[in-house]
């Protein structure tokens, strides 16, 4: 007859537990990695949510075309030529290019969106993404990590990237 031996007590710590992992993003209970970098949760403080720039491009095509489109303004007043309604249409059409390089600028690159802290006393930034969807996944899973680490844990383990649709 056999009998079980009891196994022995461990001081070992069980692993943290992943709370969003993706390639070059992990955030653990008790870890924040990006792009190579660690952050531990428990140093994080302060966490803000910013908007990076506007695209450099973007805002020169505009500058560029503004300022092109008020000399030639400037020109044609300062001429005294009749102009014809015609001419008059498409220097008012002309008015929306800078209105249509701004819409299409931001819809092709949009503002990134940043996440800064405090991180041993310096405000770092953390994480930076163009898209909502995934900066808002890691900002709420960096969240509940230091919820975590205040309450001393979790309950239960979290489901982790599990998508219905």
């Amino acid at each position: 007859m056999k009998t079980a031996r009891p196994q022995p007590i461990t001081s070992a710590s069980p692993p943290p537990t992943p709370l969003y992992r993706q390639p070059g993003i992990l955030v653990t209970s008790e870890s924040f990695v990006v792009a190579g970098r660690r952050f531990p949760v428990r140093d994080l403080s302060n966490l803000r949510t910013a908007r990076g720039p506007h695209d450099r491009l973007t805002m020169r095509s505009v500058l560029v075309s503004g300022a092109v489109l008020g000399s030639v303004g400037v020109a044609l007043s300062f001429s005294g030529a009749r102009l014809s309604p015609t001419a008059f249409l498409l220097l008012g059409a002309a008015a929306f290019v800078p209105i249509a390089l701004v819409s299409f600028g931001h819809r092709m690159r949009p503002r990134a969106y940043e996440l800064w802290g405090d991180y041993r006393g310096m405000t770092v930034l953390l994480f930076s993404s163009d898209e909502e969807r995934e900066y808002g996944q890691v900002t709420r899973a960096l969240l509940r990590a230091q919820e975590v680490d205040r309450m001393g844990g979790l309950a239960s383990t979290p489901l982790v990237n599990v998508y219905p649709w």
